[in-house]
């Protein structure tokens, strides 16, 4: 090989110096950038001290930051870089064709300051719009890299909530604080690796989306009061993968018309809910292979009004301490702080499946030791159980459960297993239990107006005595059990309780440990009642009859 001339490579020096690479940008993290912004434009990256912004934590960047993303933009599109340091900001405005690059080592700060926000242009109101970083109709916008966006939330922390909650409906609520994202109707929105921390009120919102991606994102967002981690609405084709959520409320909330959503491979940590679903049309949800650990306020929750929600998947989930952990009610009414519907003529929730579940029940909601402030915990949280809950002539219909384990704290009392009316409440799963205080009156699974359920080798336990039945069936028809296996009691007054049910089977039942009685049989309209084999030798007697049953509605066959 002949020897290079120094005008050989002082030209191949040159030339590294325009390309953009994030190695190079790690390998140059200590230098000051010395290119102008025409420069960068060339290469196609844009380097924000280009434009004057300072990584000293101090110095207000807004103007600077924004400067580089507007000539990006204006350039048809490439890499806004932010380099190592911390770059302290106020609002910024993402846009077309922009990937937004954090550097290892790098951290865009929020301003404390809330003269330093504004609501972004065209993102409509509701639940509050004031913002850290938004997009509004941007197309193939990319949120990438090693670093931290940190919301500087505990800044704006005054001890009050959204009052989003149950019959609050937002009244006096604090809205005046920023979301760490906004983006309204986006299409081709790719995040992928970032840490995402200390947002003021949501980490990232997502309105009417289409076409989303988001990949190996870190969340911790236990700051202040609504610290949700995604919370979607009306977006679809939205795929999440291998992430990791500790916040303070909804992890992964979907409200209004959610379609072709997947979530997989992700662990999630809140005190409210991880999945939490309200009214709209939400269709074909797919959620997979999550962890899902010391979460209250119930995992998977749907509250429904007037709604039209269908197929749902939920398999290989594993939930260790919670509460819940499954809640589904429907009301059929748009009364009950749910996103309505207008499309829907006849509101519906049917066709969700729950596969390979494993859960540890905990008695009540155990305070999270980083969120500083305390939080009130409904009495219907305690000594929960899986709730699935249709009102008055609106049912649920096909919901089935395969290989699902819950073990539960126990403790039930007979004051609860006492509950015959329960009262007529969907908008939270704990409300129901709420308004006739004391918890639900099963430890394992209520069902009310229900048809078309399914259980196939499920099996319920508990670790301190219950006094309560293992599952409560108040007017449900169609269902199936199979390889249901029970733990019981001597102290409950029977095992299993069905009020005004008809065509109900249950194969291969099997009862764990001794019961007083297997079935109680309530009411005068059940019809079909039917066990077919198992092993029943450890109830004391089969079955009681009370308040008009008879026991032309009941066949066993050992």
């Amino acid at each position: 090989m002949t020897k290079q001339s120094a005008s050989d490579q002082l030209s191949r020096r040159a030339w590294l110096g325009k390309v953009s690479v994030p190695a190079i940008a790690v390998a140059g993290a200590a230098m000051i950038s010395t290119r102008m912004p025409e420069e960068a434009a060339v290469a196609g990256i844009f380097d924000i001290r280009d434009y004057g912004a300072k990584g000293d934590g101090k110095t207000l960047n807004t103007l600077a930051i924004q400067a580089a993303i507007d000539a990006c933009s204006a350039a048809g599109g490439g890499q806004v870089l932010i380099p190592p340091g911390v770059f302290l900001s106020g609002t910024l405005q993402l846009k077309t064709d922009v990937t937004f690059h954090l550097s290892a080592g790098a951290k865009l700060l929020g301003s404390p300051k809330r003269e330093d926000y504004t609501a972004g242009k065209g993102v409509p109101a509701g639940n509050g719009n004031i913002v850290f970083l938004y997009a509004v109709n941007a197309e193939r916008l990319s949120i990438e890299g090693k670093g931290t966006i940190d919301g500087n939330g505990l800044a704006f922390y005054t001890g009050k909530g959204d009052n989003t909650g149950p019959g609050q409906n937002g009244v006096g609520g604090n809205f005046d604080r920023p979301h760490l994202f906004i983006f309204y109707q986006c299409t081709e929105l790719r995040l992928h690796d970032a840490f995402l921390q200390a947002g003021a009120y949501h980490c990232i919102r997502l309105l009417q989306c289409k076409h989303v991606y988001i990949d190996g994102v870190r969340i911790y967002n236990r700051v202040n009061k609504n610290n949700d981690g995604f919370h979607f609405s009306s977006c679809q084709y939205v795929h999440i993968s291998n992430c990791d959520v500790q916040c303070q409320d909804d992890a992964c909330a979907l409200f209004g018309s959610n379609k072709f959503v997947t979530v997989t491979n992700c662990s999630f940590s809140t005190r409210w809910s991880i999945f939490r679903f309200g009214g709209g049309e939400s269709q074909n949800i797919a959620i997979s292979n999550c962890l899902i650990y010391d979460t209250y306020g119930c995992p998977i929750k749907v509250s429904a009004g007037r709604a039209s929600i269908e197929n749902f998947t939920f398999s290989n989930i594993i939930m260790r301490n919670v509460t819940g952990p499954i809640g589904i009610g429907f009301s059929g009414s748009s009364n009950n702080n749910s996103v309505v519907t207008s499309s829907a003529s006849k509101p519906f929730v049917r066709n969700i499946s729950f596969n390979g579940i494993r859960a540890s029940v905990v008695a009540l909601p155990v305070p999270h030791p980083d969120i500083h402030f305390d939080l009130h915990t409904w009495e219907g949280e305690k000594n929960s159980c899986i709730t699935l809950n249709g009102m008055d002539d609106h049912y649920l219909e096909n919901i089935s459960f395969t290989d699902v384990q819950v073990n539960y704290a126990g403790g039930g009392t007979l004051a609860q297993a006492n509950k015959r009316e329960v009262p007529k409440v969907a908008a939270e799963y704990f409300g129901v239990w709420d308004t006739a205080p004391g918890g639900p009156p099963a430890y394992g699974m209520y069902a009310r107006n229900v048809k078309g359920l399914t259980l196939q080798n499920v099996r319920l336990e508990f670790e301190q005595n219950d006094s309560r039945p293992a599952v409560v069936l108040d007017n449900v028809q169609d269902a199936a059990f199979n390889g249901l296996n029970l733990k019981g009691s001597m102290e409950a007054e029977s095992l299993l309780r069905i009020t005004n049910s008809k065509d109900i089977l249950f194969t291969a039942t099997r009862i764990l440990a001794p019961c007083q009685v297997l079935l109680s049989l309530e009411g005068p309209s059940n019809e079909g009642i039917q066990f077919d084999g198992g092993d029943l030798r450890k109830a004391k007697k089969k079955v009681v009859y009370s308040r008009g049953a008879n026991d032309k509605a009941l066949t066993i066959r050992i």
